[in-house]
């Protein structure tokens, strides 16, 4: 990420509020992890929920956010089996 903060900036105004409207959405978290690395977790009921998440993202990070990524993002998916 080139400029981390106007990624997050982008982010919670533009994206998390069209994850919101996602049926199942239950928490979304966006990381700025040091040296350009943004980290992103999704959180939904369901995997429907989850898949329809991703397909938002793909469109948002096309459209909002390419300028700022030298590297395209990577998308891992998986069930939660511990939480705190």
């Amino acid at each position: 990420m080139t400029d981390s903060a106007e990624a997050g900036r982008r982010v919670d105004e533009g994206f998390v509020p069209l994850l919101r409207q996602v049926p199942g959405f239950v928490a979304y978290y966006w990381v700025d992890a040091g040296e350009g690395v943004m980290v992103s977790t999704s959180v939904f009921e369901d995997q429907a929920g989850a898949e329809e998440s991703v397909k938002r993202a793909a469109d948002f990070v096309r459209d909002n956010l390419a300028s700022l990524l030298p590297n395209g993002p990577q998308v891992t998916a998986g069930k939660v089996v511990a939480a705190g």
